[in-house]
């Protein structure tokens, strides 16, 4: 290939990349949040802010892991100013434990409607609104054209969103730029021979991600922020068809 036609196509890739969220980082900066090897998953090795994130969940215990893990990602998120507005079916985060992942309850918007449809409809409204650090919402379902209509909001505003979708049936194809699934583990003891619970812990799979690698890493949140605590293994392609 001529090197002219290379280059005409590397600038290509690299354009795309940003205009999907993937920047590298600045000079001196640190990774989201501490995020460590999983953010290295991702293109440029930068967690993709700007972006919608679809998170699967199959159970109620599941969706509040999921909770507990994007909570810490709006802690990273929300550092430079900004609200996030929050809508689901039915409000299950308890707000003031947002202070346990530095954040003021009073930042967080939170709104419950009744059909999957209004949650979507005010989710994509909200995602073009350039004042918001984060916007996420709890569905039941999600379908590419809804997906890609929340991914055209945030190429705009360059808000970050989050999917929180109840993964009953098998999942299509999405135009998010990555597929979360979140567990939650059990904490270590915070010292051997003493009592008590450690910090927060989760079994952290990226199930799919655009342009980069999907992998799996236990992760605990420890003085306010992200610990990789083991090294990453390869998803399991196809695991409970969440893939």
């Amino acid at each position: 290939m001529p090197a002219s036609q290379h280059h005409i196509i590397s600038k290509l890739q690299q354009d795309i990349l940003r205009w999907e969220g993937y920047k590298p980082p600045a000079g001196g900066k640190t990774g989201l949040g501490g995020l460590g090897r999983v953010e290295e998953a991702f293109p440029n090795g930068v967690f993709p802010a700007g972006a919608v994130h679809e998170v699967v969940c199959a159970t109620p215990g599941e969706v509040a892991a999921a909770a507990g893990f994007v909570t810490g990602l709006l802690s990273a998120l929300m550092q430079e100013g900004g609200a996030c507005l929050w809508v689901g079916l039915s409000q299950t985060l308890f707000a003031p434990a947002l202070k346990a992942f530095g954040i003021e309850p009073d930042r967080v918007i939170f709104l419950n409607l009744l059909r999957d449809k209004d949650v979507l409809w005010v989710v994509e409204e909200a995602l073009k609104c350039k004042g918001l650090a984060a916007v996420i919402g709890e569905v039941s379902e999600l379908d590419f054209k809804l997906s890609r209509r929340l991914q055209l909001a945030v190429e705009q505003s360059h808000v970050t969103g989050f999917v929180l979708r109840n993964a009953t049936k098998k999942l299509g194809a999405t135009a998010c730029a990555a597929r979360w699934h979140i567990r939650s583990l059990p904490s270590q003891p915070v010292a051997e021979g003493l009592p008590g619970l450690g910090p927060p812990r989760w079994q952290v799979e990226l199930l799919k991600v655009r342009n980069g690698r999907p992998g799996s890493w236990v992760m605990e949140w420890d003085a306010g922020k992200f610990v990789t605590v083991d090294k990453p293994v390869e998803a399991e392609e196809g695991r409970q068809n969440y893939a």
